[in-house]
């Protein structure tokens, strides 16, 4: 064959095979597009658990299923907090500012109302020693504001917790705050299941249990005699945020049930149901309310692995991205 015709040859087998791939290619359709890093999320009222990724370096959900955490993020969804400042002084009162961003880049100012107020905001040491849970007044511009006192210097976290008016579902968004001193980071609390505020006694029964949701109660008494006279606070008898020891992976669990259900009692017990993202460390902070003063009890609980020959519990409320 000469040179000519080996070319032609050639060129022939060329075209054919690029003719057969293209229509393979329209057959199968084109390739994916890259999925992005999804995004979950939790609420309060009548939701729970937060989500925004799952344990850092992991697929969000990929380990327990849909169970994932909030505030691990400054936005979400085209929203964004931006706090006024991020470095605050240590000691006495200051001012907390702070707006959401929509996503048209504008400052959000139509909520969802969940317990009775539009943004439930948190502010916590990175150590997990201190714990505070605020309620900013928002002005008509958008601009959060809440007075807060920053005990010891260190790094803290703000979570804002709300529902935008044009969105379904709700949103954990969380930022550093830094207060500048000595800082001597304080070892994780071990507490066991009784802790003491304030007089009170609150007993923990039940555990957190990694991608299976299960019941925590907390039983409160005072001077030996169990407290039935619990007061509402904020349309529910205790408010329980679990952070994840590491990340500060957040959760906001509520009570099972709320005040003038018919079914629900004033205590002594506060009933809960929880999912935990991951085995590892938790941090909960319980606040409840009683003849009118709002008081703040903080476990430290460990997530573990159930027995693989362990059977879901009969009855159990079905497992999904937002808890109650």
């Amino acid at each position: 064959m000469n040179t000519a015709l080996k070319v032609t040859a050639f060129a022939t087998g060329l075209a054919a095979a690029f003719t057969a791939a293209y229509g393979v290619g329209h057959a199968v359709g084109p390739a994916p597009a890259a999925r992005p890093h999804a995004a979950a999320h939790g609420a309060h009222g009548a939701h729970g658990a937060q989500g925004v990724q799952g344990v850092q370096g992991e697929e969000p959900g990929a380990a327990h299923g849909d169970h994932r955490v909030g505030g691990l993020q400054v936005a979400d969804r085209g929203y964004a907090l931006r706090l006024d400042r991020t470095v605050v002084p240590v000691g006495g009162p200051t001012e907390l500012s702070f707006q959401v961003l929509a996503p048209d880049g504008n400052p959000l100012t139509a909520y969802r109302p969940a317990h009775e107020k539009e943004l439930h905001l948190i502010v916590a040491s990175r150590d997990l020693t201190d714990f505070q849970h605020l309620h900013p007044v928002r002005a008509a511009d958008g601009t959060w504001t809440a007075p807060a006192s920053i005990p010891a210097a260190g790094d803290y976290r703000v979570f804002a917790d709300f529902t935008p008016a044009a969105e379904a579902e709700p949103l954990t968004l969380g930022a550093d705050l830094h207060a500048a001193g000595d800082y001597r980071p304080a070892a994780l609390p071990r507490t066991g299941r009784t802790v003491t505020v304030d007089g009170y006694t609150l007993t923990l029964t039940g555990d957190l249990t990694p991608g299976r949701p299960g019941r925590l109660a907390f039983a409160v008494s005072r001077d030996g005699r169990p407290v039935t006279d619990l007061d509402p606070y904020l349309a529910a008898y205790g408010h329980l945020v679990v952070l994840r020891v590491g990340d500060l992976g957040y959760l906001h669990v509520h009570p099972d049930g709320e005040p003038g259900d018919g079914s629900t009692v004033p205590g002594p017990e506060v009933d809960f149901t929880a999912t935990a993202p991951s085995p590892g460390d938790y941090r909960l902070f319980l606040d409840f309310q009683h003849q009118g003063t709002v008081h703040t009890a903080a476990f430290t609980l460990t997530a573990t692995e159930a027995p693989a020959t362990e059977a879901p519990a009969v009855g159990a409320p079905a497992a999904g991205a937002h808890q109650h």
